[in-house]
């Protein structure tokens, strides 16, 4: 088992991958990707990424909750299926919930609201919460201290911020997913520089797919479409940012990951 990966955060309930999910999933086991996590960030992908968890048992999993940008679509409906599939054992965390400033799709103050929801729907169940911040530390953090007594494990998913947040999230006891960002030499420099800083036990990896195709993959792929396959480079690239070996970090963030999501 610790000889091989968890991707702790994919999309693939996405309908760029209606055509050949089958393969996607084939091609990320003969890449050493032995237990993917299917991101829920909707109504309609909860359910989906639920289905394809409950079909495909001891590969997949799913988490059930709404992303930032469809707050406004939050209903009691909405509250209700995500309490409702996290009751299945396939099910292992609520979010992809949060605040996003960044792009603002959503009022903020009704993200704020929709997120202290799912945070309630997480103390309920002693369920994990896949986290999205971006741009919105400050309110970010002023929602999370009240709420971590009641919560059972926290992840920022996709992390991207500061060596400042890095270093207050790490302080709170948070898990911390790194992505494909941190392979783009551009964009992901910074977080090259600080990821030693996150504690090897609060390290996972994730590709979030179809999303973040890691620059650094020679030969180029032809399309940009990112997929689980490729967790392995953003393994490699951390590795070589935190100076550890490879197989470290391998080890290190599936343990994590089984921990983190009570994983069979």
């Amino acid at each position: 088992m610790l000889n091989s990966l968890i991707d702790i955060g994919a999309n693939i309930a996405h309908d760029s991958f209606d055509d050949d999910r089958i393969e996607v999933m084939h091609r990320a086991k003969e890449a050493g990707v032995e237990k993917i996590i299917i991101t829920g960030s909707s109504d309609e992908s909860n359910v989906k990424a639920a289905n394809l968890a409950a079909n495909s048992k001891g590969m997949l999993y799913s988490t059930a909750g709404v992303h930032p940008h469809y707050a406004s679509d939050y209903s009691d409906k909405s509250d209700a299926l995500i309490r409702s599939l996290i009751k299945k054992d396939a099910v292992v965390a609520v979010g992809e919930c949060g605040l996003d400033y960044y792009r603002n799709l959503s009022p903020r103050e009704i993200q704020i609201e929709v997120f202290k929801q799912q945070l309630d729907i997480a103390k309920d169940a002693s369920l994990p919460v896949f986290l999205h911040q971006r741009d919105a530390h400050y309110d970010f953090v002023k929602i999370m201290k009240p709420a971590l007594p009641d919560l059972s494990q926290v992840v920022v998913h996709c992390f991207t911020d500061t060596e400042e947040s890095l270093r207050e999230y790490i302080a709170m006891g948070f898990y911390i997913g790194i992505t494909g960002w941190i392979c783009d030499e551009r964009r992901g420099k910074e977080l090259y520089d600080i990821a030693s800083v996150i504690p090897d036990e609060k390290l996972l990896i994730e590709t979030d797919s179809p999303y973040l195709l890691p620059r650094s993959i020679q030969p180029k792929p032809k399309s940009r479409r990112n997929e689980p396959m490729y967790l392995p480079e953003i393994a490699r690239v951390i590795a070589e940012a935190r100076k550890q070996s490879v197989e470290h970090v391998v080890k290190m963030t599936t343990k994590n990951a089984i921990r983190f999501f009570r994983l069979n």
